[in-house]
């Protein structure tokens, strides 16, 4: 098949998928398709063991977290915790550079044993030893940059445990969906917790989270509206220009 059969084939899928969303605002994700519902529904093999005895079930000592001493923050794969996402970065670079050189040569031979003199009058007119080759050059260069930038986000979003490394060490999924209108707001936050780091709020920051990956866009008519055509996108791709 030609690649630009393949091409138009997928500009009219790409184009179909989103005619099926005219008119209607973007559809929410299940909660039960994502690794966080499976984290839930599926708790650590390592339970710990129940001694049988009927009094332990209203003992204030028992190890689980309905307890009213046990541990509320998460530890197992299952467990909630909330992670706090509050990014205020500022970077401000500024620099500049500059070049100048000068240069020049001049050559002559008045003399050199009587071969200048000799071959004087076999020279076109208006040439001369005296004057063999005068060459200069001059180059300057200027450059000049200045970056300004400001990030700030302010978040809290609920994440799950899916998994607990054998050092202890978390991994931790969470997501969130707002729907406004026509507008679908989704924010993503993974990576690595250390129990240790999460706080009596069952809270962590941000910034405590190894391989942290936090994703906060949208889509929807706005977002679509916002982004260039297929057509122009693959333009900036080819054109050199």
């Amino acid at each position: 098949m030609k690649p630009a059969l393949l091409l138009c084939l997928a500009l009219s899928v790409a184009a179909c998928s989103r005619a099926a969303n005219v008119g209607q605002p973007p559809e929410l994700t299940s909660p039960r398709d994502t690794e966080e519902f499976l984290a839930m529904t599926n708790p650590p093999l390592d339970l710990p063991p129940d001694s049988g005895r009927p009094e332990a079930a209203a003992s204030l000592w028992a190890g689980t977290q309905s307890s009213l001493i046990s541990d509320r923050r998460a530890a197992v794969r299952g467990d909630i915790l909330t992670v706090v996402i509050e990014i205020d970065d500022r970077a401000e670079i500024s620099n500049s550079s500059g070049r100048n050189r000068t240069a020049g040569d001049s050559v002559s031979i008045p003399q050199m044993a009587g071969i200048p003199q000799r071959l004087a009058d076999k020279l076109p007119e208006g040439a001369s030893f005296d004057d063999l080759a005068d060459a200069s050059s001059s180059s300057s260069y200027k450059g000049s940059g200045n970056i300004s930038r400001r990030d700030k986000l302010t978040l809290r979003v609920a994440a799950t445990v899916v998994d607990t490394l054998p050092n202890g060490t978390m991994q931790i999924e969470g997501t969130q969906e707002v729907r406004v209108n026509f507008e679908l707001r989704e924010l993503t936050v993974s990576g690595f917790v250390r129990p240790g780091d999460v706080d009596r709020s069952n809270e962590i920051a941000y910034d405590r989270i190894a391989g942290a990956r936090i994703s906060y866009g949208g889509r929807g008519q706005i977002t679509d509206v916002q982004q260039p055509r297929y057509g122009q996108q693959i333009a900036d791709i080819l054109l050199p220009y």
